[in-house]
């Protein structure tokens, strides 16, 4: 009997406990897992001796936030023209087309990075510069057009910006 009782009075207590607790959310605020734009991105390594095109970008790793993986992205390449004399407007970014990636972390492609880098260096031989180079690179959706102005850019820019300074030596001195 004993028993009985005991088992009736902590019974009782429990289901006096599961009640309707009222609000059963905190207050605390929770911090968003991620922080900023859907992908961080870093250089592997810093920048080697200019190559056959005469620069060198160092490789390009990102991590990318798991909730907002893209499969293809492009590389938006943007230089400091401030050097450069010219009476006609400069061109001074370089969108390049898109390339498949994987993963939430990695590194672009090696042939990617070795496309930039002739493409950057037949546009820095056009504008005769020479020398150190302010360079900032972005990552950017697959579907911004390579003429992009800076509305559509920041629309379809993934990352920051990411500077870093090169050093360009023009295999074709014409200047």
């Amino acid at each position: 009997m004993r028993r009985v009782v005991l088992f009736a009075i902590g019974g009782l207590a429990f289901l006096a406990g599961c009640g309707n607790q009222g609000k059963t959310t905190s207050d605390i605020p929770v911090p968003p897992k991620w922080k900023g734009p859907p992908y961080h991105i870093a250089f592997d390594t810093k920048a080697a001796r200019p190559n056959a095109a005469g620069v060198t970008l160092p490789a390009v790793t990102y991590i990318a936030n798991p909730d907002a993986l893209e499969r293809r992205i492009s590389l938006v390449v943007h230089i400091d023209a401030s050097g450069v004399k010219r009476d006609q407007p400069v061109m001074d970014q370089m969108i390049l087309p898109p390339v498949d990636i994987s993963g939430a972390e990695g590194a672009l492609p090696g042939d990617y990075m070795d496309q930039a880098d002739k493409g950057l260096g037949k546009l820095l031989a056009a504008y005769c510069m020479k020398g150190k180079v302010k360079v900032t690179l972005a990552l950017a959706r697959s579907s911004i057009n390579p003429q992009a102005g800076d509305a559509e850019l920041n629309e379809k820019r993934l990352s920051d910006w990411l500077p870093v300074e090169l050093d360009f030596r023009n295999p074709h001195p014409k200047c």
